[in-house]
């Protein structure tokens, strides 16, 4: 049976059984399960059931290499502006280690060597930015999935913390630090990686080097760059401002499905 492809696209409505369905597949907000009037009080939980109706492993659109845009935009965080981070630079990321921690078996360390090692994916696929542009790129990496099994994560384990070298903003209560968060459900989806490249070549510091996120059915935001750490967790609410992540802390969506 070939895969069910999820429309790059929000629902528009669900009627009183989806929603009772979509309350059921949710296995819950950020730190508590959210009540039925929470669920549709709060468009993001739509999208969020939506797609744990069509199932955990529905595709976004992947397209052909002439779909290809001639021009990526780079968005957000142009360089990061720390010392950690221009030392890795000027080494061409020789010293990067990837850790892999929280609540899992084994905690890795993984070079960029060790992450190009394991078994990649490439796919060609449209970033949706809530600002309103778009573009098709092809990116290639490990899948999270594989990443994670090789951690082995603990049965309390029910979100992904990727925190990242750049930092949006310095705010005065530590929040600064650029930050994101998926569930496992979205974490352990095929099209789900932690990519090295973008077009067949390593990302360029712009668009994220020497490692980001791509969770491709989510909105640009939640496309973590720069990352040097992953945490697996029980709870959100001790990150941050206790949203889930650095944009939503400042009042956008969490789950920002499309």
């Amino acid at each position: 049976m070939s895969p069910i492809l999820l429309p790059r696209r929000k629902f528009l409505g669900l009627g009183a059984i989806g929603l009772g369905a979509a309350a059921l597949a949710v296995s819950g907000r950020l730190a508590d399960v959210p009540s039925f009037e929470e669920l549709i009080g709060d468009a993001q939980y739509l999208t969020y059931g939506a797609q744990r109706l069509l199932g955990r492993n529905a595709l976004a659109r992947e397209f052909s290499a002439k779909d290809i845009s001639p021009d990526f935009k780079v968005n957000g965080t142009h360089r990061p502006d720390t010392p950690e981070y221009e030392a890795l630079l000027a080494e061409n990321f020789a010293g990067w280690r990837l850790a892999v921690d929280g609540l899992v078996v084994n905690r890795l360390s993984l070079s960029l060597a060790d992450l190009r090692a394991l078994p990649q994916r490439a796919q060609i696929t449209r970033h949706d930015c809530v600002e309103g542009w778009s573009a098709i790129g092809q990116w290639q990496g490990a899948p999270l999935a594989e990443i994670l099994k090789r951690a082995v994560p603990l049965p309390a384990a029910r979100f992904v913390v990727f925190h990242c070298a750049d930092f949006y903003e310095r705010a005065d209560d530590g929040t600064g630090q650029y930050y994101e968060s998926i569930d496992l459900v979205d974490a352990f989806h095929p099209q789900t990686i932690l990519a090295h490249s973008l077009n067949g070549a390593p990302l360029s510091v712009g668009h994220g080097a020497p490692a980001r996120l791509r969770v491709e059915r989510q909105l640009g935001y939640k496309q973590a760059k720069y990352v040097m750490r992953i945490e697996l967790v029980e709870r959100l609410d001790g990150f941050g401002r206790g949203k889930g992540g650095f944009w939503p802390d400042r009042g956008y969506e969490w789950y920002a499905g499309i």
